[in-house]
């Protein structure tokens, strides 16, 4: 993804000022001064500077973590980078010391995912729709209509099935799933000047909507009616400006914090498909860590799971009050327009049965999936 993330940090001074440290002292010391609020103290600047090198120095194993994301995108956007630092810090005692790469420093969608696999990282943070050509399986998330919501998807992905049924096929790959969390369902999000509020798949009739290479996505909107169009992350501003696309798919949160804010018309909470992303490491570098720092590191990533998700409900309503106050409308369709989705493109049509016995390996285990999904598990999704 070549946009540029929209920053809640301050515009200026702070913003001046926090660039001023990252140059000075190190982009870690610059986010602990902005989040522990000594960015103008020059001695606790020092001082933090100086720990961080210590406790780098003092660890036994180090972890190089990207992401796509800048460190503050949790305000907008659930990826708890800075968080899953210090739990794994802190829960190892500082044994190990995890060094952030925000931003897309490392590289961003499949090339991070390669980078990570290759070893050449030792973790980050990738989107599932990114990491399916990596492992197929995963993409089973992009089928409608069975764990579109918050909560199926947490339940899904904490469940036995899913660990018994998907890890081991991303493990064989060499990744080491550490946690799966969600930004928020998918969306149908219109540009400026299309004139039509989408309220029903019918309403998609002959829409030109945006689509990664998902061949999973391509087919929910043709089932839709809809004309799915493959185009570029990094292109898709300029598509939607010049009328090659009418809309896209990705969450609230997404949209806003890629800078959407200036573009669309309206958007409708559809709550297809997850808008979701994975926090992995390499699976070589993970096994080669002792027993007890392999229960460490799993357990600060349970603990950042938790917090991913608690943050959900936060980052959509910043999200959706900044949006909302450019004027884009937001749609949520009623109980009767929610089943016409479900009937036109969801996933008990049959035409979703091939690729359940495709990626899952066959329609029972993806049945098997479906009632995870349904089943209520360790976590509480807040809206």
């Amino acid at each position: 993804m070549n946009l540029p993330k929209r920053s809640s940090l301050p515009q200026s001074p702070e913003r001046r000022r926090f660039f001023e440290v990252t140059k000075r002292y190190g982009f870690t010391t610059a986010i602990l001064a902005l989040s522990g609020g000594f960015l103008w103290s020059e001695s606790d600047l020092a001082r933090a500077a100086a720990d961080e090198a210590a406790k780098q120095k003092a660890a036994k194993y180090s972890m190089i973590f990207a992401t796509e994301y800048a460190n503050d995108a949790f305000h907008t956007y659930p990826i708890m980078q800075t968080q899953f630092k210090a739990n794994l810090e802190a829960l190892s005692k500082e044994s190990v010391y995890v060094k952030l790469y925000p931003s897309g420093q490392l590289g961003v969608g499949g090339a991070l995912a390669q980078k990570i696999q290759a070893g050449t990282i030792q973790g980050g943070s990738v989107s599932l729709s990114n990491f399916s050509p990596f492992s197929p399986v995963v993409d089973l998330i992009n089928i409608p209509y069975w764990c579109g919501e918050n909560q199926q998807f947490a339940n899904l992905v904490t469940s036995a099935a899913w660990n018994g049924e998907v890890t081991p096929k991303v493990t064989v790959k060499g990744y080491k799933p550490m946690f799966y969390f969600n930004i928020d369902p998918r969306t149908v999000a219109v540009r400026k000047g299309y004139g039509k509020l989408v309220k029903v798949p019918a309403d998609m009739k002959g829409m030109k909507m945006r689509v990664p290479s998902s061949e999973l996505l391509q087919q929910f909107y043709r089932l839709a009616g809809a004309n799915p169009t493959v185009v570029a992350w990094g292109e898709t501003p300029s598509a939607l400006k010049q009328g090659v696309a009418d809309g896209l798919d990705p969450s609230v949160g997404a949209l806003y914090t890629f800078g959407f804010i200036d573009i669309l018309e309206s958007i409708t909470l559809v709550e297809s498909v997850p808008d979701a992303q994975m926090f992995a490491a390499n699976y070589k570098w993970f096994e080669s860590l002792p027993k007890d720092l392999q229960a460490k590191f799993d357990a600060a990533s349970t603990k950042t799971q938790a917090e991913s998700f608690a943050q959900i409900p936060v980052a959509r309503k910043n999200s959706t009050d900044a949006l909302s106050k450019a004027g884009i409308k937001f749609y949520t369709p009623t109980a009767a327009e929610k089943k016409q989705w479900v009937e036109t493109c969801g996933e008990q049509r049959a035409e979703w049965n091939d690729i359940k016995k495709k990626l899952a390996g066959s329609i029972d285990v993806f049945d098997k999936l479906k009632a995870a999904a349904n089943t209520k598990g360790p976590i509480t999704v807040q809206g």
